[in-house]
């Protein structure tokens, strides 16, 4: 990828245990190790902060298919949820698995169906995982 259409920058002290920051101050929180993993839970961590992009991510990605004419309207009250879970992987070290939980309220099954399979082509956060980490789709067309 050669041309950006936008970028940013996040610093992070002290591991899991200090604080990230944009350089343009627009975010920025204190983070702590959840009790899970030693820590005192006492601030966020990555995987929440993971759950929270990709789920935002994942809801424009849906958005952005619905413009280009393909699949009816994203309703007004749809929703996305991100579990993300990490633990011990086999080799060594972490991992992380993703449940993406998306409400599509009024859509019928296969509009739904179809609309969550195109976004989780084009939104960058799926495409960055793919094959990295295993991730569920569950899709709902209830309120």
């Amino acid at each position: 990828m050669t041309k950006f259409l936008y970028t940013t920058r996040a610093t992070a002290t002290g591991g899991r245990d200090d604080r990230v920051r944009t350089d343009d101050g627009a975010f920025a929180v204190g983070l702590a190790s959840p009790k899970e993993l030693g820590g005192n839970g006492q601030g966020n961590n990555p995987e929440q902060l993971f759950a929270a992009g990709y789920a935002a991510c994942f809801l424009g990605a849906m958005k952005f298919v619905a413009t280009q004419g393909k699949h009816v309207r994203v309703p007004a009250y749809s929703a996305v949820s991100a579990t993300v879970g990490i633990g011990p992987r086999a080799d060594k070290g972490f991992g992380l698995a993703v449940t993406l939980a998306i409400v599509l309220p009024g859509l019928e099954r296969a509009e739904a169906e179809a609309l969550v399979a195109e976004a989780d082509t084009v939104c960058p956060y799926s495409h960055a995982v793919r094959g990295n980490i295993e991730v569920s789709l569950e899709v709902s067309t209830e309120a």
